[in-house]
């Protein structure tokens, strides 16, 4: 799912679980933060545990972190993937774990029913806390992830979305892509995966989030067993500040009818005061579909593109502001500089005030879905705590839309997007 997608449902969605469950908190012993919802409704627990170990942690060894995060499930406490898997399968668990930028997650679902939920829970905390990282299973994996970096230098797509985040970010740790490059990927041994693990994989760096029907007591338990089999470390540093960009325009040649173009510069931070402001102003000029400036101009009126976006991606420090659409090569140039006008115009003037109703209006009606899956709650809450968002976010959440006004916007996009100083990418 393109990543524009999952923004505009995390913040599609957000009012629409407000209400729907209640968070609880606290700190265990060894120094890890907690996060509960009770749902009594069905017989299940859905476990999170976050690190901050996210990609952005690689230093120099780019995919490091996601190679660690893989290379838990591949080997622990002396048992091999596939005994693993067995006893997840034995109990009908489900175990899951990843990164990104910012993070590294694990998850698991199993019933509460204790003849499931111990050999799950014990099973899930080796994972997590006696990872071996297997050799011969490294080796496999590097394979596999090379084998993924060539073919993503044949997407012309791939190639404009990193060419993008090296010019946005220069030597930032976020200017890598998360899976890595084929130099550094290559070079990845046991001895980095596991001197990556130990310092961040740690309690004072985790946050666990326990969302199911289980009670407090319960629920303090599993996450005490959880932080103490963890050794317990130190939080990780604070990600340096996201430098401010020059004006550049990168043009990278390749064999395709339709050229690829990445517009945009630094936008926004988790919690940034000027996030509603610019996500309703946004939304108005290209972040809605249908309806929005950017399709009824590029579109509807032109026919460059199919489809064309504008939108923004927090991250835990400054992520994306990022206009994307694809369109034939030979018109590559009459569509980009009338995009560039239309944000010029709208740094200038805003939005109108029936755009700003619309807009309103528009995510008003996202947000009559309520979320009753277990795993979908625990992975906001974990969002939440992660980037500490405040127990009201989704509360608050509509009625810090309703207070946005034109006056608001045009304020927030006169100084946070800079016309004269944007990343231009065009693959084709």
């Amino acid at each position: 799912m393109p990543r524009r997608v999952l923004c505009a449902l995390w913040l599609g969605l957000a009012a629409g679980v407000a209400g729907a469950f209640e968070m609880q908190h606290w700190q265990t012993a060894d120094g890890a933060r907690v996060y509960y919802v009770h749902r009594p409704e069905l017989p299940m627990l859905d476990l999170r545990v976050t690190f901050d170990g996210g990609s952005a942690r690689d230093g120099a060894d780019y995919g490091l972190a996601g190679m660690t995060a893989a290379m838990l499930e591949q080997g622990a406490g002396g048992l091999d993937a596939d005994e693993l898997a067995r006893r997840f399968d034995r109990v009908g668990a489900r175990y899951g774990g990843g990164a990104g930028k910012d993070m590294a997650s694990f998850s698991l679902r199993v019933l509460t029913d204790a003849e499931y939920l111990e050999p799950a829970l014990e099973t899930f905390v080796t994972v997590l806390s006696q990872a071996d990282f297997p050799r011969k299973e490294l080796q496999r994996l590097v394979k596999r992830r090379l084998t993924a970096i060539k073919k993503r230098a044949q997407r012309p797509g791939a190639l404009a979305v990193n060419a993008f985040h090296r010019a946005l970010y220069g030597d930032h740790p976020y200017a890598h892509p998360v899976d890595g490059e084929e130099p550094t990927v290559r070079a990845l041994t046991q001895a980095k995966v596991r001197a990556f693990y130990k310092r961040y994989f740690v309690a004072r760096n985790a946050i666990i989030v326990l969302v199911g029907q289980v009670e407090r007591a319960h629920a303090e338990r599993i996450a005490a067993r959880i932080a103490a089999a963890l050794p317990p470390g130190e939080a990780a540093p604070p990600l340096p500040p996201v430098p401010p960009v020059r004006a550049r325009e990168i043009n990278i040649p390749f064999a395709s009818a339709q050229a690829h173009v990445y517009i945009g510069q630094p936008g926004l931070s988790f919690g940034d005061r000027d996030f509603f402001p610019l996500y309703l102003g946004n939304h108005a000029f290209g972040g809605s579909g249908f309806g929005s400036r950017l399709i009824e101009e590029v579109r509807v009126k032109r026919g460059y593109a199919y489809s064309v976006w504008s939108y923004f991606s927090p991250q835990r420090r400054r992520g994306t502001f990022t206009i994307n659409f694809q369109t034939r090569s030979d018109q590559a140039p009459q569509a980009k500089e009338l995009v560039l006008k239309m944000l010029r115009e709208f740094h200038a003037q805003g939005v109108t005030e029936d755009e700003l109703a619309l807009s309103k209006d528009n995510v008003r009606g996202g947000f009559p879905l309520r979320i009753g899956d277990n795993g979908s709650i625990a992975s906001w809450v974990g969002r939440i705590a992660f980037y500490r968002l405040g127990d009201d976010y989704l509360k608050t959440f509509v009625a810090k839309v309703e207070q946005v006004d034109r006056g608001r916007i045009k304020d927030a996009v006169s100084r946070r997007i800079d016309p004269d100083n944007l990343i231009v990418v065009t693959v084709g």
